[in-house]
């Protein structure tokens, strides 16, 4: 049975049956084979690996037994290769918010828990706030020594809070969508509703036709100026119209996007018809500020 109704427009397909990935007694060296690219795609956000980049050592020890899998995701999580990919490019929130969906399979809770690894890092370093996750009591339960680490916020389960359900879809964006290339560029994902201690609202995958949130671009995508004539907050009748998942009626048909329109309210009712024949999805209407 699939992880939900609208599963096959989330994007959770992939998961809803699949077994996590362990290392059993009497392993052979097609298991090793298995567990070294399953840690990749996990702890790497399933981003591009070149074969000049694979950690050859690291696996070479865990293919003799000298690593365990626990030690294995440890030792890529540490590397220059997760650092150059993940934290050298990210603000720090954002780098804690993947150190979750790697290293644990979930979104963080709430803002303590950002809170604190960001203390431990300012105080202990990198490495030291790394273990924090992978000595800790929650690791320990759900991977033990043997498992690769694996997306738990997709399903209900003891100890987890149904907040992070829709708060990991902020963070996930498609099996086949990497950590590294995603529309939002390094910014933070769930720091404005961890802040407000509220849940996140569920964001198809990018390439999703559903549209069930707004995903800003990194780039903005808001016009400056209204029609060539008007700037938004000039005057107290124009709108901002949040729409996801709108695309151009041309050949070839380009990847769906989100978009925002400001426009006055003289306009709104022909332009909310205007995105209904496009295929978008409005998110929100409300005054333009």
């Amino acid at each position: 049975m699939a992880i939900t109704t609208e599963a096959s427009r989330l994007g959770t397909d992939a998961f809803s049956n699949a077994s996590p990935v362990e290392l059993r007694p009497n392993w052979t060296a097609e298991d090793a084979k298995q567990v070294i690219q399953a840690v990749y795609r996990q702890v790497l956000g399933n981003d591009y690996l070149m074969a000049s980049e694979r950690l050859t050592s690291l696996e070479s020890l865990l293919c003799n037994g000298q690593l365990t899998v626990r030690e294995f995701v440890r030792a890529v999580a540490k590397s220059e290769l997760y650092k150059t990919k993940f934290f050298y490019p990210n603000f720090q929130t954002r780098v804690i918010e993947l150190n979750f969906k790697h290293l644990l399979g979930r979104a963080p809770y709430d803002e303590s828990e950002v809170i604190e690894h960001l203390d431990r890092y300012q105080n202990q370093g990198y490495e030291a706030d790394i273990d924090s996750y992978i000595d800790s009591a929650e690791y320990e339960a759900n991977f033990g020594d043997s498992i690769v680490p694996y997306y738990r916020g997709f399903s209900t389960q003891m100890g987890q809070k149904t907040v992070g359900f829709t708060r990991m879809f902020a963070l996930y964006r498609g099996y086949a969508n990497s950590d590294s290339s995603q529309l939002a560029g390094s910014k933070s994902r769930l720091a404005a509703s961890l802040a407000k201690n509220t849940a996140a609202p569920v964001i198809a995958p990018s390439g999703g036709s559903g549209g069930f949130g707004y995903l800003p671009s990194a780039k903005g995508t808001t016009p400056t100026r209204v029609f060539g004539r008007a700037t938004p907050g000039t005057s107290s009748r124009l709108y901002r119209i949040e729409v996801s998942g709108i695309s151009l009626p041309r050949y070839p048909k380009v990847r769906r996007s989100n978009r925002e329109f400001v426009v006055p309210y003289e306009q709104l009712n022909s332009t909310l018809q205007q995105i209904n024949k496009l295929g978008g999805k409005v998110a929100s209407v409300s005054l333009a500020q």
